[in-house]
């Protein structure tokens, strides 16, 4: 999945963490929920501005992120 239009980091927001579509939800809180038992509907239906297409990016942004850890540790 491209999540390069869904997934944004801006300086002044956030820290410059990763966010979704450049609202103020973070990439890691959408995981923390999902780690802490959340289902994507429950997600959902909390944060009605989000799309199960930001959830997923927020998995390939991660699954990204890891991949690229892997490789600088080699």
């Amino acid at each position: 999945m491209d999540y390069s239009r869904i997934i944004t980091i801006e300086p002044g927001k956030r820290s410059g963490k990763p966010c979704i579509r450049g609202m103020r939800i973070t990439v890691y809180d959408i995981l923390e929920y999902l780690a802490s038992g959340m289902s994507e509907d429950e997600i959902l239906a909390d944060f009605s501005e989000l799309t199960r297409e930001d959830i997923r990016a927020c998995y390939a942004f991660a699954a990204d992120r890891e991949k690229k850890l892997f490789v600088a540790a080699a």
